[in-house]
């Protein structure tokens, strides 16, 4: 059968180069302990400490120290209870992967909806009991008026928060979230500089703005745009598993895998969420 010359491993590393290329909520979270997935139910410990005390002595004070502090520990557990599958036949995989493209075609296909699942995972950590919320939880009419403000006072919350301004923050907004920035950006730019050229990411405020499809929304139909640092939210994910194999009623090869993957929100004061509707 042509499926024994099937390789498992190369389709195996394609879907996963894809599934990075696609993802968008996971390319700005924590995946230190993604390597460490074996099996659906397992848990990974994500350890955290918190902030030990300081003592600040004057010259004229003799350093007189205490017995060793406790320091509270802050370390939370992730769950990997979610299975992204895929199941698709075709005609020839020995064609497959030759010179023809319907190999890179179904690695794309496969890895982008699998990408979109973990993305809508990550995206609806918004909606989890834990996430802030900005003012308070009440919706905000995003005009292009009052966009680049909105931005500002979610930014100003997570430097509030102690998060550092010279790092990370990523601001991943909708379609239409977005739209409303690139004009009111735009008016501010006037020479037009490259940050706005790609019309998927851009810079604005220290924070990369990124856009998708899978912004989450509450039962009212708001979106809830993530504004967060590459460490409010952890992501464990396996590597993908592919077989190929012979179905029985079917005169065709096909072929099937999974990837195995959990999200949590592990610093929740890093993360704040803008209630989003419009006019």
């Amino acid at each position: 059968m042509s499926f024994n010359n099937f390789k498992a491993k190369i389709w195996s590393k394609d879907i996963q180069r894809e599934l990075e290329r696609v993802c968008v909520f996971a390319a700005d979270t924590n995946q230190k302990y993604s390597g460490e997935i074996k099996g659906l139910g397992d848990t990974v410990r994500i350890q955290g400490v918190g902030k030990p005390t300081i003592t600040v002595y004057n010259n004229r004070q003799k350093v007189m120290l205490s017995t060793p502090e406790e320091v509270e520990d802050s370390s939370v557990s992730l769950v990997v209870d979610n299975v992204a599958t895929f199941n698709y036949g075709v005609d020839d995989i020995d064609k497959a992967q030759g010179a023809n493209g319907v190999l890179a075609i179904l690695n794309t296909e496969a890895s982008e909806e699998c990408a979109n699942k973990i993305d809508q995972s990550i995206a609806n950590l918004s909606l989890a009991p834990q996430a802030r919320l900005l003012n308070s939880g009440t919706a905000i009419t995003v005009t292009e008026l009052n966009v680049l403000e909105t931005i500002d006072a979610a930014l100003q919350d997570l430097y509030e928060n102690d998060v550092n301004p010279s790092g990370l923050i990523t601001v991943t907004v909708s379609p239409k979230f977005y739209t409303l920035f690139r004009r009111a950006y735009t008016k501010l730019d006037t020479d037009n500089s490259a940050i706005l050229k790609n019309g998927q990411v851009a810079k604005y405020a220290n924070a990369i703005i990124r856009m998708s499809n899978n912004v989450a929304k509450n039962g009212s139909g708001n979106e809830l745009i993530q504004v967060k640092t590459q460490r409010a939210l952890a992501l464990a994910k396996s590597e993908a598993h592919t077989e190929a194999y012979r179905p029985e009623s079917m005169f065709e090869d096909a072929v099937k895998g999974f990837i195995l993957y959990g999200t949590k929100i592990v610093r929740p004061k890093e993360m704040i969420n803008i209630v989003a509707t419009y006019a």
